[in-house]
């Protein structure tokens, strides 16, 4: 028996139905429906499946009542509506007619959502609370409800309809079915444990997984990107998005996972907006619908519905939010989802402190180093070129012979350019990060400066257009991560002796839009079939965020030997 369709019940005007199930037998005697109900009391305690053993309830509830219909509605956390609706006693074909199950908002079942109580009724077209039939609905008149009721807590209703031989329900059929609806609630009731349980767990292994993949390295936007698939993952979110705090005050979108494209990447929620000042503060905030919130100030969640938005703080300190939306018709999240994403949100703002101090004591490790580097250069090499250089400008002097003098002089001039050369390469080892200049030109030559160190080789590079002046500091943010990426996956699997980088400002996207592109072309071994494509998905999804795309061609070696790596997006 199937319970993936509602149950018609009159007065609830959502014209609910479910698949067929088989019609209950005839009267049963009171000697052989206690028997039965001991049956089905024992046989529902088996298993940890929650639809079959309400599809058993249902089944043993009409047998013994001798009804036509019966169903149980679950109450959702909210205990507002119906979550699941579970039934037996329509046929396919009825059920196609009747359309959508019902949702507990309105009618007779709505009623008993809001008023718990034992419900026993002649002819249920006579209740004040009822709404009506819908079109092809089964006629039903006699009708008992009782709540499933734990502890005190509502789990939902078991409802019958329909009493053979046209009679209304008894005191029997009423002490039978509070039996049934009580074995109903403790099954609910172990079902939503062990699905709390379960939820809890792969929220504790998606934050150990955050926690791994922060410490293992990589720069800050990738630890932010891994923050929001995990959330967007174990919350079954349409996207998980992440943003920090901006110098004015607002909250900036730096990190989006999503199936789709999105231009959220950039988008900037104004200080003025309630939930920046909730958040800033280190509250969590939940929206029921975010598309009708008008405190948001910004489209970015208006294609959205329910929506979690959650600080990253630690310790008193919030670096920023993380939201976690579903799709319009996408359903509330529970407490239970509520409370697990709040501790996640923690724990990855832990991880992203943690990554952080590790990142600045590899940075003071490089520091120290090129400072060392700096202090050899200028104490050693220099001065041993100074004094080769005296030496012979001394031997050039003693000299009577043009040739020779000519050929020592031009060494000269080159020990002289030389020094000056590595002076420069002091003076730049000695920059702190707050001293480096911030053009996206100069950005770019440190970083291929960077690379030529494990390469063993200086990349080639080229510049078209104006690149400081055309492209804005988010699009220059995402080129040099890309170039960043592009040289990493160069270094680790081309095994190339050439590369070149090339920056153009004045590309034409396809669309017509004036664009920035980034090429890195290699002569190394290309992409193998089957080879991972991590990497260059990373490219693809960065570009994409900010409208563009990324691609790979032949590279620069002999026939096409190697890969071109593309990456374009508009200014």
């Amino acid at each position: 028996m199937s319970a993936a369709r509602g149950f018609p019940v009159p007065g609830d005007g959502t014209g609910a139905a479910a698949p067929a199930a088989r019609a209950p037998g005839g009267p049963t005697g009171e000697a052989t429906r206690v028997p039965r109900l001991l049956e089905a009391v024992r046989s529902v305690g088996s298993g940890l499946e929650l639809h079959s053993k309400l599809d058993r309830i249902c089944e043993t509830a009409a047998e013994l009542a001798d009804a036509r219909y019966a169903a149980i509605g679950v109450v959702d956390e909210s205990g507002e509506g119906l979550a699941d609706f579970v039934q037996c006693g329509v046929d396919e074909e009825t059920a196609r007619r009747i359309g959508r199950r019902p949702d507990g908002h309105q009618g007779l079942l709505g009623a008993l959502i809001r008023d718990p109580d034992p419900v026993r009724l002649a002819n249920l077209t006579d209740d004040p609370r009822s709404c009506g039939f819908p079109a092809g609905h089964p006629p039903m008149r006699s009708f008992l409800g009782v709540p499933i009721r734990v502890q005190g807590e509502i789990f939902g209703n078991l409802y019958l309809t329909e009493k053979r031989g046209g009679g209304t329900f008894d005191d029997d059929d009423l002490d039978m079915v509070r039996v049934l609806a009580t074995e109903a609630g403790i099954a609910i009731g172990h079902a939503r444990l062990y699905e709390a349980a379960k939820q809890r767990e792969r929220w504790i292994d998606g934050s150990v997984a955050v926690t791994t993949a922060l410490l293992a390295g990589g720069d800050a936007e990738d630890a932010l990107q891994i923050v929001a698939e995990q959330a967007r993952r174990l919350s079954g979110s349409a996207a998980g998005i992440v943003l920090l705090p901006t110098e004015e005050g607002g909250l900036e979108v730096v990190a989006v996972a999503s199936d789709q494209p999105s231009k959220a990447l950039g988008v900037v929620v104004p200080p003025e907006s309630e939930l920046v000042a909730e958040l800033r503060d280190g509250n969590p905030v939940f929206l029921a619908d975010a598309s009708a919130d008008p405190r948001m100030r910004t489209d970015l969640t208006h294609a959205y519905g329910p929506v979690m938005m959650l600080p990253l703080q630690s310790d008193g300190r919030v670096l920023g939010a993380l939201l976690t939306p579903r799709s319009r018709d996408g359903r509330q999240f529970t407490a239970t989802e509520r409370t697990v994403a709040t501790q996640f949100a923690s724990q990855a703002a832990l991880a992203l402190i943690m990554a952080e101090t590790q990142r600045d004591r590899e940075r003071l490790a490089v520091y120290e180093d090129r400072d060392r580097i700096a202090r050899d250069l200028h104490d050693l090499v220099i001065q041993r070129l100074f004094t080769t250089g005296m030496t012979l400008e001394s031997a050039q002097r003693r000299s009577n012979v043009p040739e020779v003098r000519r050929g020592v002089g031009k060494a000269v001039d080159e020990l002289d350019i030389t020094i000056q050369e590595i002076r420069t390469a002091i003076f730049a080892l000695r920059q702190g990060p707050a001293e480096t200049p911030s053009g996206l030109r100069t950005r770019v030559l440190r970083e291929i400066n960077m690379a030529a160190v494990p390469l063993g080789f200086h990349p080639g590079h080229r510049f078209d257009g104006p690149l400081d002046t055309l492209v804005g500091e988010l699009t220059a943010k995402n080129l040099i991560a890309a170039l960043r990426e592009a040289l990493s996956n160069a270094f680790r699997h081309a095994r190339a002796s050439r590369i070149e980088v090339t920056v153009d400002a004045d590309a034409l996207l396809p669309d017509g839009r004036p664009g920035v592109r980034l090429a890195v072309a290699d002569d190394g071994v290309g992409i193998p079939e089957g080879g991972r494509r991590s990497g260059l998905k990373n490219l693809a999804r960065r570009a994409e965020s900010l409208g563009g795309a990324s691609w790979y061609g032949p590279g620069i070696g002999a026939d096409g030997g190697g890969t071109t790596v593309v990456w374009q997006v508009p200014y």
